[in-house]
């Protein structure tokens, strides 16, 4: 199918990172590059993007694309056409399936990937295949909800919007670093707090993150009592008063069981002491928090992934969506739970059933009804009647061999899963693995039998629904490089290759038609009504799917859509009521001690994206955090045996990373964090999934990322050290290594354990001995320093050292941008900082304008500035995005502490 021809003209898009689903716009330079920035007149965002957004611009690069599709022989990938490839996962699946039934093959797709996507890929497995073994990452992060919303409300439903934010008077953010994850919506939280002041901000999280510089009140509560201080709290509720009987008896079901597990017949204070011993809290500020709640009528209580991410994550979700029910506060401007999507169309995924126990249109996949009607209404020769594999057990199953081909889509599980290494063992033990990536070399791509290059944002045209159950489009701006291809295009060619009819589709347009009738089919008859459907979208043409503007379902009209649901107070169970779920208070599975005294908690970084294929091509990005590390308290860091700013390793019984040492001073005792980003491309052996224990939660299959058993003890070398360099270098004989992208050349920090030498060092920079080289040691205090010139310009340079605390990267950095050094920066070159002497900026803070700590703290010294408006008036930092925002608000708090 011949691709679209693209206009060098503004298009308006979607960003592809978190759920937020901000509105972007991009004009194409014509060169391969756009110009990117904020859509005003998108509801979701209105103009703000957050600083990865802000730097799409810098990843559009085709470095390190994937542009032909190739297939293994002789153990070895060599490029293919498309028909041989499309030809090999045809017969391969169509043989296994003969030889051994539709289970034995899977589909591991992607809250990356687009709704027309998804909806191709559930279709072909579900009604086709016969097998419900499609799952995707979104089981990673959003299924906790999923399952919390469907016990709840009858479907997987968010009740309210963005702008119920701006209305409360009241927000409370559970396991959310906002700031951070979901920055545009937390400036919305930001100017509404900066208009009403009396709008109470409540952080509950283990960790006191970015988020906590808005806070009026953080509870750090223990690692997964969540279920113990919302059901406390319900009780409370209870016995204050605070029941909206009238709501309760005419919408709901089950309060009474809620209550018994809850503890309602407890004193109140002894009942609030008793939870706040079990949650490691204050017994004052829990009570505050509980008095907050109560007398506010107008609450927003958002959730992500610390809730999310347990092996008790459905009961914290329904915990705190029945002190909403109790309360009747839920369907009305201004209040609400809400759950933080951390994809950009992990909801259009739900919606199409993406997940392997749901079917598409929010049908039942364990309701033979629904699975009739969804059969007959894609004419599918069968229907996949029992749930499928979750993510866990279907690579559990891999490893088995009882999965032998699985396609994997948009997704890199052998850095992002837990017990990753796990993952690895049973991709290289499985018959077929097809991989469609945008990227040639992850983490995943060396199992792969079969490599199909698939569309990057940009470059792929559909339709995302956002945490606001929001749709919007995601067009294309760029022309399709290579011999890429839409990852519906490519399953409908695998279908039809296997014989299956439904597949002829002339455009994403008439999928999403499809998707919209079949969100109508038999919506309203008794037994399948359902909140969502798409019925004014029925019949979409290309010229109106083109032209589609940013809609919230339920849709009234094709522009006009619902803000709020369940404000009548009719849900989707068959009765309409809700159900209020009794939740038993449960620890994690694995409680730390002995061998493993620490807790691991995982997340994102505020400038990176999942395993950085996109975000680590910016240089811009990369400035906030260089490198893997593991934040922990410096207690906890002295009976370790490990200092700040050295390697340490980070180990549980399912594996282990190494990562630099810090003190964030967000930690409490007992308890380390390390991010999720760095892959086996990015670091020498970083990738946290390792650790990460597999255990999930019974109900939704999530797994345990918030709380695995860790120990950390040091990583020892002989020297540490950096290299700039333009060029990718081989650094095998290196003990550790990390890597991020420069502006015009790459970025490692070293650990060596083998003496480091000027032989060493040309071997590491390429150098031979005819060479332009600098070099400078002193063996007595272990350094050396060295550095290629080419052609009068810098090619790479190399500072070791025993000690961590080597020059700043900065100016250095800057040297790779000049077509020739001068006499005077050659000779100083090797001092690592320039000829005449500046202020070291210090790590970046503002990535958005190249604004560091010392600069920032130099200013608020130097000009007595007290607010972060002040700040940016007077560095611009923080004047874009807003993202830095509560990083500066620290500084300022730090240095008025430092004159108290």
């Amino acid at each position: 199918m011949a691709h679209m021809p693209i206009p060098l003209q503004e298009v308006r898009t979607t960003c592809p990172y978190c759920g937020v689903g901000c509105g972007v716009k991009a004009t194409p330079l014509g060169d391969g590059g756009a110009l990117i920035e904020g859509d005003a007149d998108h509801v979701a965002s209105r103009g703000r993007l957050c600083v990865k957004g802000s730097a799409l611009g810098e990843t559009l690069g085709l470095d390190g694309r994937l542009l032909h599709p190739a297939v293994r022989c002789d153990g070895a990938m060599a490029r293919a056409s498309w028909d041989e490839a499309l030809d090999t996962v045809a017969d391969g699946f169509r043989r296994i399936i003969a030889e051994h039934g539709p289970d034995a093959v899977a589909l591991y797709v992607s809250g990356q990937i687009l709704t027309e996507d998804y909806y191709v890929a559930n279709k072909f497995m579900k009604g086709y295949v016969g097998s419900a073994n499609i799952d995707t990452n979104s089981r990673l992060c959003m299924s906790s909800a999923v399952a919390g919303h469907k016990r709840a409300f009858g479907e997987d439903v968010v009740p309210g919007c963005y702008e119920d934010f701006e209305l409360a008077e009241a927000i409370v953010l559970v396991g959310s670093n906002a700031a951070w994850c979901h920055p545009t919506l937390f400036q919305r939280i930001v100017k509404a707090k900066e208009a009403r002041p009396e709008l109470q901000i409540v952080v509950l999280d283990p960790r006191r993150t970015a988020t906590c510089e808005l806070a009026d009140l953080h509870l750090p509560l223990k690692p997964g009592s969540d279920v113990r201080l919302f059901n406390g709290l319900l009780a409370y509720l209870a016995r204050g008063g605070a029941v909206d009987h009238d709501f309760v008896a005419a919408h709901t079901h089950g309060l009474e069981a809620a209550l018994e597990v809850a503890g309602v017949d407890g004193e109140v204070d002894g009942e609030v002491d008793d939870v706040a011993r079990d949650c490691g809290v204050d017994p004052a500020q829990l009570r505050a928090f509980y008095e907050l709640f109560a007398r506010t009528e107008k609450v927003v209580t958002a959730f992500s992934m610390g809730v999310n991410q347990s092996s008790s994550g459905t009961d914290k979700v329904n915990a705190i969506i029945n002190c909403h029910l109790l309360t009747g506060r839920i369907g009305r401007p201004g209040m609400g739970p809400f759950s933080l999507t951390g994809q950009p169309n992990a909801m259009g995924g739900r919606e199409v059933g993406g997940l392997a126990n749901m079917l598409a249109a929010h049908l039942d996949l364990d309701n033979a009804s629904h699975r009739e009607a969804v059969r007959s209404f894609w004419g599918a020769p069968r229907i996949a009647d029992k749930p499928g594999l979750k993510a866990v057990d279907l690579f559990r199953a891999v490893e088995a061999g009882k999965v032998k081909a699985v396609w994997i889509m948009a997704t890199n599980p052998v850095v992002s899963m837990p017990d990753a290494d796990q993952v690895r063992r049973a991709l290289a033990a499985c018959e077929l693995v097809v991989v469609s990536d945008v990227v040639a070399n992850t983490d995943v791509g060396v199992y792969a039998h079969v490599a199909l290059p698939a569309l990057a944002w940009g470059e792929k045209d559909g339709t995302v629904t956002n945490s606001e159950r929001c749709i919007s489009r995601q067009r294309a701006f760029l022309p399709a490089p290579g011999e890429a291809r839409a990852d519906w295009q490519a399953l409908c060619e695998v279908a039809r290759r296997m014989g299956f009819a439904g597949f002829d589709y002339d455009g994403a347009h008439a999928i999403f038609d499809e998707h919209a009738r079949l969100s109508t089919w038999k919506n309203g008859e008794e037994g399948y009504r359902r909140a969502f459907r798409l019925d004014p979208l029925v019949g979409i043409e290309r010229a109106a799917y083109d032209a589609l503007e940013p809609i919230q379902w339920p849709l009234r009209s094709p522009t006009d859509g619902t803000a709020r649901l369940f404000g009548d107070g009719r849900f989707s169970h068959p009765d309409g009521k809700a159900r209020f779920i009794a939740t038993t208070p449960r620890g994690p599975v694995h409680a730390p001690g002995g061998e493993f005294p620490l807790v691991l908690n995982t997340g994102r970084m505020r400038d990176q994206w999942h395993t950085m294929t996109r975000t680590g091509k910016s240089p811009r990005l990369a400035g906030h955090a260089a490198e893997p590390f593991v934040d922990l308290h410096p207690h906890d860091a002295l009976l370790a045996g490990v200092r700040e700013g050295e390697l340490a390793r980070v180990s549980s019984q399912w594996g282990a990373m190494v990562a630099r040492v810090a003190h964030g001073g967000g930690i409490a005792r007992g308890a380390v964090f390390v991010p999720i980003h760095w892959n086996g491309q990015t670091a020498s052996d970083a990738r946290v999934g390792a650790l990460v224990n597999p255990e999930v939660d019974p109900v939704s299959g999530e797994p345990e990322f918030k709380h695995t058993p860790v120990r950390v003890e040091p990583f020892g070398v002989a020297w540490h050290g950096f290299i700039l360099s333009r060029t990718e270098l081989n650094l095998e004989r290196v003990a550790h290594w990390t890597r991020v992208r420069g502006s015009g050349f790459l970025r490692y920090e070293l650990g060596g354990r083998e003496p480091v030498s000027p032989a060493v060092a040309r071997a590491l920079l390429g150098a031979d001995e005819d060479a332009d080289w600098i070099e400078y040691e002193d063996k007595s205090e272990g350094m050396l320093r060295a550095a290629l010139v080419v052609d009068g310009r810098l090619e790479a340079c190399l500072f070791a050292a025993r000690r961590p605390d080597l020059p700043a990267r900065a100016w250095l950095g800057g040297l790779f941008a000049q077509a020739e050094l001068s006499a005077r920066e050659r000779a100083t070159l090797l001092a690592g900082r320039a000829p005449t002497l500046g202020p070291d900026p210090g790590p970046t803070v503002c990535s958005c304008f190249g604004v560091g700590r010392n600069t920032i703290c130099a200013a608020i010294e130097k000009q007595d500035l007290k607010t972060p408006a002040e700040v940016t008036a007077c560095l611009r930092a923080g004047g874009n995005c807003g993202s830095c925002l509560p990083e500066i608000r620290s500084l300022l708090q730090e240095a008025r502490a430092a004159v108290a």
